[in-house]
């Protein structure tokens, strides 16, 4: 008996595979200096341990406003911060802490903010009004309400927009730190935010709104785009994005 001439044709799925190109790889992009990457990382570790050390401090009086007067709009008034979220134990040592902390936590606000300036870097992140529209776009996309991703070049428009506000964020806390630590010595700078009690008042939101920030900067690193968190820890990107390298 003799065997048919020619080989098997192969199934119609295999035809469709041999037919379809590879994916392509993901292509690396240098995307974060390393001085960047120290600043986001050092200030991650120093702003925990300021907002725990803060919360020991909030504790010695959880009310804002002054003793027997009238009190400043606050949820969290006669609220005790539980131990396992404080720092130093006794007010003493609150204080410590967070002395201790703030200079370093200025100091590197200060190294990025001029790692920005010297590398022509903040072009890229400031966020301007031609970037409201595409902030826009980049909402509906997280929202699902548009399908594809908008373009972009490094950072996306709502990303810009983050990070103008965590600089101007920091600087309000920094500046209200100061004015609420030495209201003699710099009694004009507590002059400004209208003296210690509301210079007080807004030192302890913006607590609350670095922390707000950090959690959707998180959920969105995560849900969005994983790869930036390891572009955040070896400088490198290889991701959904490409253009983030831009």
């Amino acid at each position: 008996m003799t065997e048919p001439s020619g080989s098997p044709s192969p199934p119609p799925d295999a035809e469709l595979a041999a037919a379809s190109p590879p994916p392509a790889a993901a292509v690396a992009v240098k995307r974060h200096h390393g001085l960047v990457r120290f600043c986001h990382w050092a200030n991650a570790v120093l702003l925990l341990g300021m907002i725990a050390s803060g919360f020991q401090i909030y504790n010695a009086f959880p009310f804002l406003g002054p003793r027997g007067g009238p009190l400043l709009p606050n949820p969290l008034n006669g609220v005790r911060f539980p131990e396992w979220a404080r720092l130093g134990g006794w007010l003493a040592g609150g204080l410590n802490w967070h002395f201790a902390l703030a200079w370093p936590f200025a100091l590197t606000g200060l190294l990025y903010l001029g790692y920005l300036a010297v590398s022509g870097e903040w072009r890229t992140l400031l966020f301007r009004p031609a970037d409201v529209r595409r902030a826009i776009a980049m909402q509906l996309y997280y929202l699902r309400l548009r399908k594809d991703h908008p373009l972009q070049g490094k950072h996306n428009a709502l990303q810009k927009a983050a990070y103008s506000f965590i600089v101007l964020l920091g600087a309000l806390s920094v500046l209200t730190g100061f004015a609420v630590a030495k209201p003699i010595q710099l009694s004009w700078l507590t002059a400004l935010f209208g003296g210690y009690e509301l210079a007080r008042y807004w030192h302890f939101w913006a607590v609350w709104v670095f922390l707000g920030f950090t959690a959707l900067h998180v959920a969105l690193v995560f849900l969005v785009d994983p790869a930036s968190l390891r572009a955040m820890i070896t400088g490198w990107y290889r991701g959904r994005f490409p253009s983030h390298g831009a």
